[in-house]
């Protein structure tokens, strides 16, 4: 007879427990509802100095202020908008100042590291896309706006690097066009049909090489 051999249970593993959901702010509704162009579903970047200019306009308890300010600064529809490198709004939705290069670069990636936790698709190239777009609209050299962003974690300078090298690519075009258009002696309109390309193309790369220029002048000159 064969004897039976007892399988112990088994050992239940504790479940583990969910995070707690923490609530927004009560504050930020009400600052919703008070500025709902600056504090809505599509918020606009907050001008610097922005708790002070609360306070005296609405006197909210202080701690309360920056809690619903840190929430609001934080999420990623807030960092979407910064990314996009709209200007910084005052209370009454004027736009006041730009964003700093160096901020709308670590929005661009805050915002894609969290989308990238999401998804399942490589989300890099379309960063490295973004941030080249950036650097172009941020009137800087390549390499000032390097020095200006540039930090530590090596994941975002890898993505830095590749989207400088492609907006070194852009820029010898950009140049090149520049040279072509001038010595051409064209209306931009009848240069763009002479090349083929879109005349919002031909702007874009003629005001980028322009730019340029002026920089490398204004380097020389310094």
């Amino acid at each position: 007879m064969t004897d039976e051999i007892e399988t112990p249970p088994a050992t239940e593993t504790p479940a583990r427990k969910p995070r707690p959901v923490r609530s927004a702010p009560a504050l930020l509704a009400q600052l919703a509802q008070w500025y709902p162009r600056l504090f809505g579903e599509r918020p606009l970047p907050l001008k610097r100095g922005i708790f002070q200019d609360l306070m005296a306009a609405r006197a909210p308890s202080k701690d309360e202020l920056k809690q619903a300010l840190a929430w609001h600064t934080r999420s990623t529809r807030y960092l979407v908008a910064v990314a996009g490198g709209q200007p910084r709004h005052d209370l009454d939705g004027n736009s006041v100042e730009a964003v700093a290069p160096e901020h709308v670069y670590q929005a661009l990636c805050e915002v894609f590291r969290r989308r990238q936790r999401r998804s399942q698709e490589d989300l890099a190239p379309q960063l490295r896309q973004r941030i080249a777009r950036a650097c172009e609209a941020s009137g800087l050299t390549r390499e000032a706006y390097a020095e200006r962003v540039r930090g530590r974690d090596e994941q975002a300078n890898e993505a830095l690097d590749a989207a400088l090298a492609e907006v070194a690519e852009h820029d010898a075009r950009a140049e090149a066009l520049l040279r072509a258009f001038e010595a051409s002696q064209a209306e931009v309109a009848d240069f763009a049909a002479m090349y083929g390309l879109a005349v919002p193309v031909v702007q874009r790369a003629l005001t980028r090489a322009r730019q340029l220029q002026r920089l490398g002048t204004d380097t020389a000159a310094a």
